[in-house]
Parts: structure tokens; C-alpha cells; sequence
């Protein structure tokens, strides 16, 4: 079966050593395997696999010049091409920029024939067995549309990862828990792995149990009969029933009381739900949930259970922060631009260069939410073409400034954030346009927020510092 894989098999060889590439391309050619050529740089190489189109590439991690060699290993994988690294050595640095790229192989000099043959055999194979498993995850799913993914952008290779993590989860039927900092987009990922699931046609039921006051939780989730408690007049179905044969989304599930969390993860293990006042009922919902605590923080300080993280997460998906992804930052800008220009029946196209570098050299420590609501904000005081001007929070100004300037708290951070929406709103809470909706909270919980914080109203920033 070797020598049948090795017959098809046409081999790149990318090293600047001649006497190396020489002995490789000998070992390969007596082995049955067809060498394309051999390259001396990355430049060569690149033509090459253009016109040559090999199967596997047989790289030199070391390669410099304007492009290295982890350069062309990024191209080899977006073009789905096979490769193996070769290096003089094994030290731990250079394993770990070889790991980072995902190679197939990995081969030290002086190369041994039975080394090199080997290594390539298991490289094809798993090559393969990669294009199959790929192969019949499309199968599975179908041909995907736009709708599949819809509002995520984002083409950095972060990005690129969580929805290949998200297709291939949402094949199944597996409890999901999404893992990322406020305003990364934790439902969008959700509503995407409940309308690439069997379950689509079904409903996507979302409960944020932040924002839920601790004595209604219980009923929201699990429901409640008529008369079970004083001001039950009527009687409620719970999220879960509502989401019988679909999904629930449990955003922020680190929030969720200790005693809650007994009763979810016998929904988990038992497939039932016990409404207060009523008798246990079957419900087949899956369960998708978020948070951005981290929870096994949480479970050292007895705030979260062991048992029931274990539960949720079979299949955890971690969102990176916007600071990481900022190869992003311009599609998104221009996404929310679009979609609020259309909304406020404005017609502009698009956001000026040195806007967009502020917006580069800026850390987002509210994430896309607010880079969303900031380009809201822009789109209502931009009258020409192109948003021309921008206007940040100044949350990170202490850790810009210099190593003497103080670096704000998390509660100092927050004060900022939600003045600064405030401000932007012109004091308006509630209603379409109103703070409490640019925040995503209820106004119930601004108001109780900026009660904690000290914010009162008709004040600036000014008056906090």
C-alpha cells in the first residue's frame, strides 16, 4: 500500500543546502516518489507550487528572506497542501513555531532514508484522513450559506478557528460552553451553532442570567403553575419548554446562584425540568453556554460547581478579545457603519484612514459591543461622505501615558465606559437610541449600576477624575 501512496505522491523540496536537498531528493526517487523539483528559497518555491501543484512539501523551517519559511507554511495550509518541516535541530523554540502552523511532520538532520520514509508515510496518511474528515463534514452539513455565519466578521486566523470549531460542533448534538470577555460576540457564535445543527428549524431560546433578579431566575428557567407563589396569577412556561426539541443559550452562566445551578445540571443528567408549584416534566433542549468568568476560578472559590462545569463543557469554543484580532477592526468598522448608515438613511461609504489608525492602536477593552456602539455614535455626528473624526473612552489613558501613570480599576474602567455612552446619548436610559439598549442591559440594571458606580446625572467624565 506504501509503494502505491509513494507512486502518486509528487514531493516539493524547499532547502537552501544542496547537499541535504540532494540526499532527500535520492532517498525520495528510490523510493517511488515523484520530485517535483527543488527550490532554494520561498520566492522559488512559491512558483513552483504553482506550476507544479505537489501533493507534499518538504519545507525548511529556518528559511529567511522576505518570506520565511513559517510564511510559506501558512500558504501551504490555505492552500490545503501537505507539508513537513525539516531543521538542523530540535530545540524548543523551533518546535513551537513549527507547532503553531500545524505541520504534518517534522524531520531532523542528517536525514536516514528509514526516518524520512516513515515520517512521509504518516504524513500522507494523515493528510488524508484530514481531506476525509473534511470531506464528509461538508456532506453533514451541506453547503453553507451566508446566513450560516451571519454578522460574524472576522477573516484573522483566530476567527477563522472558532467557526471551524463552530461547524463542526454544530453538526452535533453536545453541550457547547463559549469562553470570552463581555462584548466578543458570545451569541452571535451561539445563534450560528444552533442554525448549523439539526435542531435549526426549532426554537434558539436566549436567557441572560446576569441580568435576571435572583428571585425570578428559578421561574424564567423552569417555569411556574398558577397560585404557586403571591403574585403568580398566571401560569409560565420556562425557557426550557419554550426551547423543547431547540435550543437554550445560557449567556453569562458564571452569574447563576449556586442552588440554580443544582436544579440545571439535573436538566442536563435527567432530560426534566420541575416547574415551582408543578410536577416534573420531559424536555429534550440543548444547551449552549457563555460566560466570561473564568470558571475554574470560579470552582476554587466554591462559587461554581465542579459537576456541572463538567457538564457544559464537553465543547468549549474560546473567543479571542478584539486587541488580539486587530486585522479585524476594519471590516467590522465598516460592517456597523453600513448597517447604522442604513438606519439613519445616510449616505456613507466608509471610515477615513486616520480614523481607522486610532481605531488600530487602541486596545477595545469593551470589545466589538463597543466598537459597534462607537460607530453608531460616528454615523449620527458624521454629515459627509466618510466618518472623518472619532471619539474614544479614555480607559487605557494610564497604561499609554508612561510607567508613573496609574492604571485605572476595573470599576474606574466601567464608570468611564458607561459615562461615556451616557454622554453620548445625551442622558437618554431608555428606548431605541437610549443607553441601557447601546449597553445591552435592561434599564433596571443601568439604573442599579450607575447607582453602585456614584453616576448621577447631567455630569461628564470631568467631574469623575
Amino acid at each position: 500500500m506504501k509503494g502505491g501512496i509513494r507512486m502518486n505522491t509528487r514531493v516539493l523540496i524547499v532547502e537552501d543546502q544542496f547537499i541535504e536537498a540532494d540526499n532527500l531528493r535520492s532517498i525520495l526517487r528510490n523510493a517511488g516518489y515523484i520530485v517535483c523539483k527543488i527550490a532554494r528559497s520561498v520566492s522559488e518555491g512559491l512558483k513552483i507550487i504553482e506550476n507544479e501543484k505537489p501533493d507534499l512539501v518538504l519545507l525548511d523551517i529556518r528559511l529567511k528572506g522576505e518570506l520565511t519559511g513559517i510564511d510559506l507554511a501558512k500558504i501551504l495550509r490555505d492552500k490545503n497542501i501537505a507539508f513537513v518541516y525539516l531543521s538542523s535541530n530540535s530545540n524548543r523554540q523551533i518546535l513551537d513555531t513549527a507547532k503553531a502552523t500545524k505541520p504534518y511532520g517534522f524531520l531532523v538532520k542528517p536525514f536516514r532514508e528509514k526516518d524520512v520514509l516513515v515520517m512521509l508515510d504518516i504524513a500522507w496518511y494523515l493528510h488524508r484522513q484530514n481531506q476525509e474528515s473534511i470531506t464528509h463534514l461538508r456532506r453533514s452539513l451541506g453547503s453553507l450559506s451566508g446566513n450560516d455565519f451571519k454578522e460574524i466578521i472576522g477573516s484573522s486566523e483566530s476567527m477563522r478557528e472558532v467557526m471551524e470549531n463552530v461547524k463542526i460542533v454544530g453538526a452535533s448534538d453536545i453541550s457547547v460552553l463559549i469562553l470570552g470577555e463581555s462584548g466578543t460576540g458570545k451569541e452571535l457564535i451561539a445563534q450560528s451553532i444552533h442554525r448549523l445543527s439539526p435542531r435549526k428549524q426549532k426554537p434558539f431560546v436566549a436567557v441572560n442570567c446576569a441580568t435576571l433578579p435572583a428571585n425570578l431566575i428559578e421561574s424564567e428557567l423552569f417555569g411556574h403553575e398558577k397560585g404557586a407563589f403571591t403574585g403568580a396569577t398566571d401560569k409560565r412556561i420556562g425557557k426550557f419548554e419554550q426551547a423543547n426539541e431547540g435550543t437554550v443559550f445560557l449567556d453569562e452562566i458564571g452569574e447563576l446562584p449556586l442552588e440554580l445551578q443544582v436544579k440545571l445540571l439535573r436538566v442536563l443528567q435527567e432530560k426534566e425540568v420541575e416547574p415551582i408549584g408543578g410536577r416534573t416534566r420531559k424536555v429534550d433542549a440543548r444547551i449552549i453556554a457563555a460566560t466570561n468568568r473564568n470558571l475554574e476560578e470560579e470552582i476554587s472559590m466554591r462559587r461554581f460547581r465542579l459537576d456541572l462545569y463538567y457538564r457544559l463543557n464537553v465543547f468549549p469554543i474560546m473567543l479571542p478579545p478584539l486587541r488580539e484580532r486587530k486585522e479585524d477592526i476594519v471590516s467590522l468598522a465598516n460592517h456597523f457603519v453600513n448597517i447604522y448608515a442604513r438606519k439613519e438613511n445616510k449616505a456613507i461609504t466608509g471610515v477615513a484612514d486616520h480614523v481607522i489608525q486610532t481605531m488600530l492602536n487602541y486596545d477595545w477593552p469593551g470589545n466589538i459591543r463597543e466598537l459597534e456602539n462607537l460607530m453608531a455614535r460616528s454615523v449620527l455626528l458624521t454629515n459627509g461622505p466618510i466618518v472623518n473624526s472619532l471619539k474614544l473612552s479614555g480607559q487605557n489613558k494610564g497604561i499609554v501615558i508612561g510607567a508613573q501613570a496609574r492604571i485605572k480599576t476595573m470599576t474606574e474602567n466601567e464608570r468611564d465606559y458607561i459615562l461615556l455612552v451616557l454622554e453620548g446619548c445625551k442622558w437618554k436610559i431608555h428606548g431605541q437610541g437610549g443607553a441601557a439598549e447601546l449597553l445591552d442591559l435592561h434599564p433596571s440594571t443601568l439604573n442599579s449600576r450607575m447607582k453602585k458606580l456614584g453616576i448621577g446625572k447631567k455630569y461628564s467624565r470631568d467631574d469623575y477624575k
